[in-house]
């Protein structure tokens, strides 16, 4: 029988492999509907198919609804929202590459916040897992290396709220029934997107037939909503109980890996080398990860042994 946290941890990877591989829909659909306006409907409708599936099937959640559970889902939301709204403003002053090296680090805010927020140290394995998942992250995506600018700063927000998301989910998820935390948190990021849309956005081209109908916003919209958004969503509130806010960062650094394969299958985009290499590292940064506690630590004492043995030798 598969171990909870193994099992969990195949889940959260399940999750990055939905996201990477839809980055390039949501790509092509926000070229037709702006990226608040589109978040908006997307988290709406994720909302509504979570909020009907707990009315029908989960109606005993509803009783235990209180003031603590909704604000810690909104709390969620928000970071999750911050995460969003600010890659897309960020994207507006700075390249993608940069932006998806930028958001990656939150890899690195992770462990950071655990220790600050959470009082937990992350062992010798996450550390170095994050390490080479960092240096993975900017061998993939740093195709060029430019003075930083004001979007920078605005991803590197975003890169915050993601982790921050991240870390309060693993504080509240024990805490609360999965579905309906869930769906506060998405209501949460439908309500901040659509009030956002409307100050910054021409948020009547959601009403748009001829936009909203579009077979690219259209695809976009349903696989997102209900796959990178409702299921996704239920299954890191549901599973990272399970496993650690530092081994969720570097599952989830896995994301632009498989955005790459994603690109190369469906775009024909060729990857570089070093890009390979940078795909390599961010695998085995969670490969380290999943070691056994003190597992890394036996194996380099045991080359460091071997070496000085057959230096003897």
């Amino acid at each position: 029988m598969i171990k909870a946290s193994i099992f969990a941890d195949l889940s959260l990877l399940f999750v990055a492999l939905i996201w990477g591989a839809t980055f390039v829909l949501v790509q092509s659909a926000i070229s037709f509907l702006e990226p608040f306006s589109f978040n908006a409907v997307r988290f709406t409708a994720a909302a509504v198919l979570l909020g009907l599936w707990l009315i029908v099937f989960e109606k005993d959640q509803l009783k235990k609804l209180d003031k603590k559970l909704m604000l810690s889902g909104m709390m969620l939301g928000f970071w999750l929202f911050i995460g969003y709204a600010f890659q897309t403003l960020g994207l507006l002053y700075t390249t993608s590459s940069k932006a998806g090296f930028i958001t990656g680090l939150s890899v690195v805010l992770v462990p950071l916040l655990m220790i600050g927020i959470l009082k937990q140290r992350p062992g010798v394995n996450s550390i170095t897992g994050v390490a080479a998942a960092t240096l993975g992250l900017y061998l993939l995506t740093m195709s060029d290396v430019s003075s930083l600018n004001i979007g920078d700063g605005f991803v590197l927000i975003c890169a915050a709220g993601f982790a921050l998301h991240i870390v309060f989910t693993g504080k509240f998820s024990s805490s609360y029934p999965t579905l309906l935390l869930t769906t506060v948190q998405i209501s949460t990021v439908a309500v901040l997107s659509a009030i956002f849309s409307v100050i910054f956005e021409d948020w009547k081209r959601v009403f748009n037939p001829e936009v909203i109908y579009s077979a690219n916003v259209l695809v976009a919209l349903l696989i997102t909503s209900i796959l990178a958004t409702a299921l996704a969503f239920f299954i890191q509130t549901n599973f990272q109980k399970h496993t650690t806010a530092t081994r969720v960062a570097l599952i989830f650094a896995m994301e632009p890996v498989f955005a790459a394969i994603t690109a190369y299958f469906w775009a024909s985009e060729r990857l570089t080398y070093i890009a390979l290499v940078g795909c390599s590292l961010i695998f085995a940064g969670m490969v380290f990860a999943e070691l056994p506690s003190g597992k890394l630590e036996h194996l380099v004492r045991k080359r460091i042994t071997k070496k000085e043995a057959d230096s003897k030798a």
